[in-house]
């Protein structure tokens, strides 16, 4: 499929999630096979001032491409000139107009931005205008339940220069809770003539073509499914393609992945921050392995990339005793 004049290898992204989709994760899921990658949301303002840590979550690299960064804010002119500075290691610009998390929206961003429109118009439009990359958004269902307003948001993106839209099926004051409503991904697919990219609920291949059959929308995008199974992205795809539905990954896979993911994040952040922020991660690796619970309490308390990995190889150990 094509995002405005970039060709994309398959129709299976991975969804930007802040926290998670740094560097590293994103170029571990491009390896097992994702069409697109997405950067945590940046502040525009982070950028506009020179915030050390905004700076480091713009780096890209080339073996992640074709790569989005997340831009969110909610000034038209600092986040065209901001998009202006970041498309250089970008090869789409979404903006953020779904971001939930109070401090964000109580600021006017994120998903605060649904209940207005016309701004959304004035972003859109100024961002495109900037530069000549494609520019993309990340919207929801609306604000809350007075607010369901994606297909017009939509409309209005278009006609202002977006190249594709993602929706999340939940409005912002759902959060992540209840289903997702996949019926508003299909009205807003109605509604525009650019690709639109559903998001929500997507836990498996299954699901993930249902959403692309009930919705006719062009692309699915996978957030916490994702988390500790990078897998799942060749097995969507594969399942998409021919019908069959490939094994999930072993212990020993996921094991042996959860140590090469905490090695990389250590020669990229460091010992003291790859081992702290590996802990999440290490965490959705060993979820529902045979003795995980206990491990994690100990890989919680891991200082060190050494302390981590042999508590993994622990667990990978009880699990060879156990045959």
């Amino acid at each position: 499929m094509n995002i405005g004049n970039l060709t994309l290898e398959n129709n299976i992204f991975l969804a930007p999630m802040a926290g998670v989709t740094d560097l590293v994760f994103r170029i571990i899921c491009k390896e097992f096979g994702c069409g697109l990658v997405y950067s945590e949301m940046v502040s525009a303002k982070g950028i506009f001032h020179n915030n050390k840590n905004t700076k480091e979550m713009l780096e890209v690299s080339e073996k992640e491409r074709p790569a989005v960064i997340q831009l969110f804010g909610s000034d038209p002119d600092i986040l065209a000139k901001m998009a202006e500075k970041t498309s250089m290691y970008a090869d789409i610009i979404d903006i953020n107009m779904g971001c939930p998390a109070p401090k964000i929206v109580k600021n006017g961003e994120g998903s605060a931005l649904m209940r207005n429109p016309e701004l959304i118009g004035k972003i859109v439009k100024s961002v495109s205008s900037a530069v000549s990359k494609p520019i993309t958004i990340k919207i929801r269902k609306g604000f809350d339940d007075t607010c369901i307003n994606a297909p017009y948001i939509a409309e209005i993106a278009e006609a202002n220069g977006a190249s594709a839209i993602a929706v999340h099926g939940r409005t912002r004051e759902q959060y992540y809770s209840g289903e997702a409503d996949w019926d508003i991904i299909k009205e807003v697919k109605k509604h525009v003539n650019i690709p639109v990219i559903g998001n929500g609920d997507v836990d498996s291949p299954e699901k993930a073509k249902a959403l692309l059959d009930y919705t006719g929308c062009d692309a699915v995008m996978i957030g916490r499914a994702a988390e500790g199974n990078p897998w799942i992205f060749g097995r969507t795809i594969h399942y998409i393609n021919t019908g069959e539905l490939l094994p999930e990954p072993t212990i020993k896979e996921k094991l042996n992945l959860a140590i090469k993911h905490l090695d990389m994040l250590v020669k990229y952040k460091g010992e003291h921050i790859g081992v702290r922020e590996m802990r999440r991660h290490m965490g959705k690796y060993i979820k529902g392995i045979p003795h995980s619970a206990e491990t994690r309490f100990y890989i919680n308390k891991a200082e060190t990339q050494k302390e981590m990995t042999a508590f993994a190889e622990k667990l990978l150990s009880w699990q060879d005793l156990a045959k």
